[in-house]
């Protein structure tokens, strides 16, 4: 009996561990030190601000050198991005309300600060992903004072002002749209309930869909193919763009793929330099973007014998002039080996 006991006991226990998952004994808890590393974020009540402090004068120069080739010297550029100053009053600053946010209003374009109402969230994402080639490189006080910057061109704040943790909060009461924010409680308490009994749309809703906007062939590629630029886990959200358009929805069925680690680009890998670099933002294969088409590079510096010497300093240090007034920000993240191989890829025809 007590070796049946004995039998039955480790059958049991080996068809548990047979039916335990696959990833059971995969990973580890993160360490305290890598979840402080993550934890970044700015809250509206300044959780989470570090210490720091930069002046208008030092984020001026910081943009100068970093911000102004997308977002114009004043933050007013629509060439690039949508601008992030104008639109606002001094009016606006006093009541926390933006008239051109109003029903009625003829302003041609909503900017950032129109909109934002908190202060610590322009901190927040200047912070995590400005520059937009090299995220997370500002220093505190760098981000301080590109905010401060911001603000003044807004005249939320003097030209002569220096923004800190210490004040910052005082700033956020002359904010433009601070009083904008619709509050919707239930979202904001985790006991609230949600929007169940909206009756909208609860009869003769529509059954078929009208595509009122597409991309047109031409510019299905023009950032490179989206299948390739998707996350290996979870479902498939971009359809191969290098073949026509699909006549169904893309990304229905889970990936299969499974994860894995995120590898630095080879060094002679073109493909994966550009999309690991965002290249393909800004300029085309053989379509103007931001900046002109890598074969129309190719095709004007045509006969340069000196062309991938040329092209690879051009590539991290940037420039402006040869293709129009739009700057091309310098890539200071590619080593010299790196921009060669995309200077040598360009020069040859970027094929």
């Amino acid at each position: 009996m007590r070796t049946l006991t004995f039998f039955a006991a480790a059958l049991i226990s080996t068809v548990a561990f047979a039916q335990a998952p696959a990833w059971h004994d995969l990973g580890r808890n993160a360490t305290k030190a890598e979840v402080q590393a993550w934890d970044i974020d700015v809250r509206p009540d300044f959780k989470g601000l570090p210490k720091g402090a930069g002046s208008v004068a030092l984020g001026e120069r910081v943009w100068e050198a970093q911000c102004a080739s997308c977002h114009g010297s004043f933050g007013e550029s629509n060439e690039v991005f949508t601008p992030i100053v104008g639109g606002t009053t001094k009016a606006d600053v006093e009541r926390g309300r933006v008239k051109n946010l109003e029903p009625g209003t003829t302003f041609p374009q909503k900017t950032t600060m129109m909109k934002v109402a908190t202060v610590s969230t322009l901190w927040d994402y200047i912070n995590r992903a400005m520059p937009w080639n090299a995220p997370k490189s500002l220093k505190p006080d760098e981000v301080y004072g590109v905010l401060a910057y911001i603000l003044s061109l807004s005249e939320v704040v003097p030209a002569d002002f220096t923004l800190s943790d210490q004040n910052i909060a005082d700033v956020q009461k002359r904010m433009p749209n601070r009083n904008g924010m619709v509050f919707y409680e239930p979202l904001w308490k985790a006991d609230g309930k949600g929007d169940v009994k909206n009756v909208a749309c609860m009869k003769d809703c529509p059954v078929e869909t009208t595509i009122r906007s597409f991309l047109p062939d031409f510019a299905r590629d023009a950032h490179g193919n989206i299948q390739e630029q998707n996350r290996v886990i979870g479902p498939v959200r971009g359809a191969d763009t290098t073949k026509p358009a699909p006549t169904a929805p893309v990304g229905s069925q889970p990936s299969s793929a499974v994860a894995v680690a995120v590898a630095k680009p080879a060094t002679n890998d073109v493909k994966a330099l550009l999309a690991a670099n965002s290249c393909t933002a800004c300029h085309g294969m053989k379509q103007k973007i931001v900046g002109p088409a890598f074969s129309d590079i190719a095709t004007k510096h045509k006969g340069n014998p000196g062309l991938e010497s040329y092209l690879a300093i051009k590539i991290r240090e940037g420039g402006v002039g040869v293709f129009g007034s739009v700057p091309m920000p310098p890539q200071p993240q590619l080593s010299a080996a790196e921009a060669g191989t995309l200077a040598r890829w360009i020069a040859a025809g970027a094929r």
